[in-house]
């Protein structure tokens, strides 16, 4: 089977400040000085592959580096170490309105994300009430988006993500935010999506979640991948 996702030997590293000023007098005096940092790995030799058309979840505890791994698939962090080499058109869903402006309307917004994921306005015309129906938001959807609820925010960024005919889509724990008829909507849609040849890459705590629905999964903690396999 082949991989639309190969992650090799990757680690990625995060430098964070040990020590802060306390009074603006102690700041300007280390003025030039160098400040210890304390260098966190929260990636560390991590090697797994995707195949194509699967479903793939990535589970930890929080601070086990999953969120880290899953934005070195999409390419928002580069590694330090090894490579991510990626196959297809990529759609993410990372974190609560990512990529919403606060002061546009969700239609406004709507048209915004889905041309950054490479849509012309052509198609997004010919989704654009598919999108806002299955978020359930037509009611605000000329609204500006900073008046939305949570559950809103998010069932209208997964709506946009999910029908921008991705090849492979990659979701953070965002789901999790909508309510329970919601999240079930949301997991028929991923269901069809998977029939529908999609790579699933998606970040979750909930077992259940990789029994029922997950081809694999990757376990990791404390950034290093403990096992990797079918699920």
């Amino acid at each position: 089977m082949a991989h639309e996702i190969i992650v090799e030997h990757v680690s990625k590293e995060f430098r964070l400040q040990k020590d802060r000023a306390s009074s603006l007098k102690e700041l300007v005096t280390r003025r030039g000085r160098d400040r210890s940092t304390n260098h966190f790995w929260a990636l560390d030799d991590v090697s797994l592959e995707i195949p194509d058309g699967s479903m793939y979840a990535l589970v930890g505890h929080n601070g086990s580096g999953k969120s880290t791994l899953l934005r070195c698939i999409a390419g928002i962090y580069r590694p330090d170490r090894g490579q991510v080499r990626v196959k297809g058109r990529i759609s993410t869903l990372l974190e609560l309105g990512a990529g919403f402006h606060p002061d546009l309307s969700g239609r406004e917004n709507v048209y915004l994300n889905a041309t950054i994921l490479g849509l012309t306005k052509k198609e997004i015309d010919q989704k654009f009430d598919e999108i806002v129906e299955f978020a359930g938001v037509e009611q605000f959807i000329d609204s500006p988006v900073k008046v939305y609820s949570s559950g809103m925010y998010v069932r209208l960024g997964f709506s946009v993500a999910v029908h921008v005919k991705p090849e492979i889509l990659i979701i953070d724990e965002v789901i999790a935010v909508g309510d329970e008829q919601f999240q079930r909507k949301c997991f028929d849609h991923l269901y069809g999506l998977r029939r529908d040849g999609v790579t699933i890459v998606v970040v979750t705590h909930g077992m259940g979640t990789v029994e029922t629905m997950c081809d694999g999964a990757a376990w990791l903690d404390h950034g290093k991948l403990q096992m990797a396999g079918p699920a």
